[in-house]
């Protein structure tokens, strides 16, 4: 299992994300195929910066040749052309650009785009099926923030800001480069949110945005006080969409560190993101551990939408969930919603269960539960890799199960039986553990 971590202590965007993606190992080309695939006249102007003793990677996107403008700065200079009974222009800054994360000569020349559109574009777009759907899920999550701040339909919403073409590549190259490090597990650190005052189309606000907020709800924030926008809304989206949890930083064996730079120099703090990549512990050394179980009895509610809320709690970090049939009171035929989790996750998966069940109540508690002590071992089939977990008890091998996702995929790709794809694989490993000994 492979899992990386963001360190959001100077905040993040979608440029500072790119940034330690491409230092923590991405292939430049990776990024340039995937520019081109979009198609919008964009190109990537990569450089290596220093911030604050920090050697970092910078990534600046061109739209013909030209960079974004801070937010503050474009939207003076708009300001000042007005003022002097100059043309309006048509250009847009990107929601939330930060001041610290863009620097350039020109506003950009985009106007902007429906989500229609941006779907569109992506869909054409020679990238994967999973970059594909985790680019969209960003855009979908900034589309319903900025639809929830101005009270109208997602469908009307004009990505005047954080549709413009920097954002685009942005946040399908994040969707791309993700993928291209095969992490099992994003978490995230609490994120500093900067502070200050924050010009954009619709006038000063304060930081964090409208968008960043919305886009941060549930996620731990604080701000160390410096008068910058640290979060902006497309690095919101893309934590919020790719990452499975907040907490502090994870025990594990670090493999590689990566560190994305913002544009501003800060005196005395780092402005820079970091991503740090490793494998979790091969044994646990505890055999317990405490767990929270959250219950709700469902009698009124939709079986297809019981399906859904599984998905959704198991995205949102749960250990476990399962149902039972249970009879109630008048004889009522209902299900029993189990949910196993962290304690940290507790509140935010009893609040999932109450908007998306008919419930009235939740019931909680903590449990001890001994666990036998696992790793992962990749073992090599005839059609590709396969993962298999171990669980051993006190040395010995008790089980191996073989990862369900990458059996389904190979099982898929190469039109072969899924239960082949699983019996080759315990077989790899068991002839493997036969020529040991």
């Amino acid at each position: 299992m492979r899992i990386a971590y963001l360190d959001c202590f100077s905040g993040i965007s979608g440029d500072m994300f790119l940034g330690a993606l491409l230092d923590a190992g991405v292939a430049a080309q990776v990024f340039e195929k995937t520019v081109a695939a979009l198609n919008v006249g964009a190109r990537l102007e990569i450089s290596r910066v220093n911030r604050s003793g920090i050697s970092a990677t910078k990534i600046d996107v061109l739209v013909h040749g030209e960079k974004e403008l801070p937010r503050e700065v474009y939207w003076e200079q708009k300001e000042h052309k007005h003022e002097h009974g100059h043309k309006h222009d048509h250009g847009h800054s990107r929601a939330g650009a930060p001041a610290q994360s863009r620097a350039g000569m020109s506003a950009p020349h985009e106007h902007g785009r429906g989500l229609r559109e941006i779907k569109e574009i992506i869909s054409r777009a020679a990238i994967s099926e999973g970059a594909k759907k985790t680019s969209l899920a960003i855009f979908q999550a900034l589309g319903e923030a900025e639809a929830k701040i101005h009270n109208t339909d997602i469908e009307k919403i004009h990505f005047h800001e954080v549709g413009a073409v920097d954002a685009m590549v942005d946040i399908v190259c994040a969707a791309v480069g993700a993928e291209a490090l095969q992490v099992d597990e994003w978490i995230c650190s609490p994120l500093n949110v900067g502070g200050g005052t924050v010009k954009c189309a619709h006038g000063t606000f304060p930081v964090p945005a409208p968008a960043t907020v919305e886009l941060l709800r549930g996620a731990p924030v604080y701000s160390s006080g410096l008068n910058f926008e640290l979060v902006t809304p497309t690095g919101a989206a893309i934590v919020q969409t790719i990452t499975k949890r907040f907490a502090p930083f994870p025990e594990m064996k670090i493999e590689i560190t990566g560190y994305g730079a913002g544009t501003r120099d800060f005196e005395g703090q780092a402005n820079v993101l970091r991503l740090t990549i490793g494998e979790p512990p091969v044994a646990v050394k505890a055999s317990d551990e405490t767990i929270t179980v959250l219950e709700a009895n469902l009698d009124d509610l939709n079986p297809q939408v019981f399906g859904y809320v599984t998905d959704r709690l198991l995205e949102e970090g749960a250990l476990d969930v399962f149902g039972m049939p249970v009879q109630m009171k008048k004889n009522r035929p209902g299900m029993l919603l189990t949910v196993l989790c962290r304690a940290e996750d507790a509140s935010k998966l009893t609040h999932l269960i109450f908007a998306e069940t008919t419930t009235l109540g939740v019931r909680r508690r903590d449990e001890r539960r001994q666990i036998l002590q696992r790793k992962w071992l990749t073992v090599a089939t005839r059609w590709g890799d396969v993962r298999l977990k171990l669980a051993s008890m006190n040395g010995t091998v008790t089980n191996c199960a073989p990862e369900y996702e990458d059996c389904r995929r190979i099982a898929l790709e190469h039109r072969v039986p899924l239960k082949s794809v699983m019996q080759e694989a315990v077989q790899m490993y068991l002839g493997s553990t036969r020529n040991q000994k």
